[in-house]
């Protein structure tokens, strides 16, 4: 069932992404895990129409919201106001109360608006004064980020990218594809008559599946294993915590899901590992000016780690 819906979601999403297969699979993979996505890339490279044309195959309720340095935490979770012809307090819900939410350029907001939002992506809730309600399901958190432009940002803490199941790059297009970009968007933008594919109630019976997917004692060692390296290893000076671990654990689950399969192996973990550890580490001063970056160190530490060996 699971690799099957993913199939159609595939298909559709490929009717306005053009050449990007494996970061379509990763958003897939994010959303069956019910985690988060951050997309650091340049302007223009299709983050947000990515979200959009995720949402529009879904039939989720699609929100944006532009992060800027003068939002407020209650422009993004909503304010109670006094409702002066019913002479009582009543909530206005913010743009948060979405089933798939933009952050756009989620790091020109200051960090005390950056903070609104742990609370949403870990508990799904939103605690406004005193009273606590409860997010849409399924609830998914697709922020973007611009890596060259540092005036007027605020770099996201640990705490708020631990709360991001991925970080990936979409990249620039190759010829052929930025070729093939021109040609469907140059009568009509194909996103204004995508259509659903998937109702939110098929969403929510895939994540309850994804998690029943099994994981070979060995397998699961291999993973252990690769998330403990980083927390020895000499050029990083913070390792990934056991919360990182797990996430790496569910997206091995649905990778597997979405290719078929109702077991994880030990590629699915090689496979994940970069999206999932990658920004969940501080990698020391010394190795940063040496121009090692945490991904080289995470794809070393998978190749460096043993991998099990079926017993013949």
């Amino acid at each position: 069932m699971i690799a099957e819906t993913a199939a159609r979601l595939r298909q559709n999403i490929q009717k306005v992404i053009v050449g990007k297969d494996d970061i379509i699979d990763i958003a897939l993979i994010a959303m069956l895990c019910r985690g988060h996505l951050l997309l650091e890339d340049v302007p223009g490279t299709g983050k947000t129409t990515l979200a959009k044309t995720i949402a529009a195959s879904l039939g989720c309720a699609f929100r944006r919201v532009q992060f800027t340095p003068d939002l407020l935490p209650s422009d993004v979770t909503g304010i109670y106001f006094y409702n002066q012809k019913a002479q009582e307090f009543e909530f206005r819900p913010g743009p948060i109360f979405a089933q798939i939410l933009l952050a756009d350029e989620i790091n020109r907001a200051t960090p005390r608006t950056q903070s609104a939002l742990l609370e949403a992506m870990q508990e799904r809730q939103v605690t406004v004064d005193i009273a606590t309600h409860e997010l849409p399901r399924p609830f998914l958190v697709l922020a973007t980020q611009n890596p060259i432009e540092l005036e007027g940002t605020f770099p996201l803490p640990e705490a708020q990218l631990d709360r991001f199941l991925m970080k990936l790059a979409i990249g620039y297009p190759d010829a052929e594809e930025e070729n093939a970009i021109l040609l469907r968007f140059e009568r009509q933008d194909p996103l204004e008559t995508l259509e659903k594919v998937v109702e939110p109630e098929e969403i929510i019976e895939m994540q309850r599946l994804v998690r029943e997917v099994r994981v070979e004692e060995s397998v699961r060692q291999y993973l252990v294993n690769v998330c403990r390296a980083t927390r020895d290893h000499e050029d990083i000076e913070l390792g990934v915590s056991p919360r990182a671990t797990m996430a790496l654990y569910s997206a091995c689950q649905a990778a597997a899901a979405i290719d078929g399969r109702d077991f994880v192996i030990p590629d699915d973990v090689k496979r994940m590992a970069p999206y999932v550890l990658t920004h969940r580490l501080m990698v020391n001063p010394q190795t940063r000016l040496r121009g090692r970056q945490a991904d080289d160190i995470i794809r070393e530490i998978v190749d460096l780690v043993p991998v099990p060996v079926e017993q013949g």
